[in-house]
C-alpha cells in the first residue's frame, strides 16, 4: 500500500496510547516523531517503545549536548562559521538521505567539539520534527580535507561516546553508512577514536554524484545555499529549542521499575560520562 493510503494516526496509535500511559516519558510528542520511530524500527512496535525510551533516556543524561540550545547564540553560530552541515536537497534513488559535514576552515582554534555536537543534534531535531518525508536511510559523509592532527586534541571522548550511541541506537534513522572522503594519510588515527563505537553493519553504498553539492560535482546548489537554508530554518525554531530543554527528556524518579532495560541502565549508571559504554 503506498504510504498516501496508510492511515498513520492508526499505525502510531498503539505508540501514542503506550507514551501517554509512561508517567516518565514526554506526552507531547509530535506525531512526525513517532511515525519516524515506527519506520526506523521497521514498524516493531515493541522496539519502537525501546528507541523512544533510549532517545530520551540519553538527552537526560547528556546536559552539555541538549541544554541551553539557542542557534541565534554566539557558541552556535560560531559553530556554522567553521563547518557545513548539510543535509542534502534531493535523495538517492533507493530513498536514502546524504548528510555531509565538512571543516571549512583549518584554524582548530576556532572549533569547538561540544558545541559542534550540540549544533549537529540540534539540526537534527529540525529535520526530524519538521520535514515530513521519512527517508528509508541515511547516508553521513564526513569530508576531511581541513582535519589536521590537531582535532584529535579537541575530541572529548565521553561527548564522542554519547555521539555514537544517541546516533547509531537511538535517533529515529536507520544508519546505511558512514563515509570519510578527502582523508589525509594520518586520518587512520582519528578514524581510531571512532572504530571501536562503530556497528559492523554500516557498510559500502554509492551515492550518486548528481545530488551533491556544485563545490562536489553535482546539482544540488552551492554549499552556501543549502547551508543558509538549515541556518534559518533552525533560528525560526528558536522558541522550541529554548522551551525543549526539560520538556524532551526524562524524568528518572517517575520511572517504573518495569521500565529499565540494558542500553538504558547502562546510560544512567554512567552519570554524565558514559566512560566505559560499549557498543552491542
Amino acid at each position: 500500500m503506498p504510504d498516501q493510503e496508510i492511515d498513520w494516526r492508526q499505525e502510531i496509535a498503539p505508540l501514542k496510547d503506550w507514551l501517554s500511559k509512561q508517567p516518565h516519558l514526554p506526552h507531547d510528542v509530535e506525531d512526525i516523531i513517532l511515525r519516524r520511530f515506527y519506520l526506523s524500527c521497521r514498524k516493531n512496535v515493541d522496539r519502537a517503545k525501546r528507541t523512544i525510551d533510549l532517545f530520551f533516556t540519553i538527552r537526560a543524561n547528556a546536559p552539555d549536548l541538549f541544554c541551553n540550545r539557542d542557534p541565534c547564540s554566539p557558541g552556535i553560530r560560531g559553530v556554522f562559521e567553521v563547518t557545513d552541515m548539510l543535509p542534502l536537497p534531493n535523495n538517492t534513488p533507493e530513498n536514502y538521505k546524504v548528510f555531509i559535514y565538512r571543516l571549512n576552515n583549518p584554524d582548530m582554534s576556532l572549533f569547538d567539539f561540544v558545541n559542534a555536537v550540540k549544533t549537529f543534534f540540534m539540526l537534527i531535531d529540525t529535520r526530524l520534527s519538521e520535514v515530513e518525508d521519512i527517508p528509508s536511510g541515511e547516508i553521513p559523509i564526513f569530508d576531511a580535507a581541513n582535519v589536521t592532527l590537531k582535532f584529535i586534541g579537541k575530541v572529548n571522548l565521553s561527548v564522542l561516546r554519547k555521539y555514537m550511541m544517541y546516533t547509531q541506537e537511538a535517533v529515529p534513522v536507520r544508519l546505511k553508512q558512514v563515509h570519510v572522503i578527502n582523508a589525509p594519510s594520518y586520518i587512520g588515527k582519528i578514524f581510531a577514536l571512532c572504530k571501536p563505537f562503530l556497528k559492523s553493519e554500516v557498510s559500502k553504498l554509492d551515492v550518486p554524484k548528481d545530488i551533491f553539492p556544485e563545490e562536489y560535482g553535482g546539482n544540488a546548489g552551492t554549499i552556501e545555499q543549502i547551508k543558509r537554508h538549515w541556518i534559518k530554518r533552525m533560528e525560526a525554531k528558536r522558541d522550541w529549542f529554548l522551551k525543549n530543554d526539560e520538556r524532551w527528556a526524562v524524568n528518572e524518579k517517575l520511572r517504573p521499575a518495569n521500565c529499565n532495560d540494558e542500553k538504558t541502565k547502562k546510560v544512567k549508571e554512567l552519570p554524565g560520562s558514559f566512560r566505559s559504554l560499549t557498543l552491542d
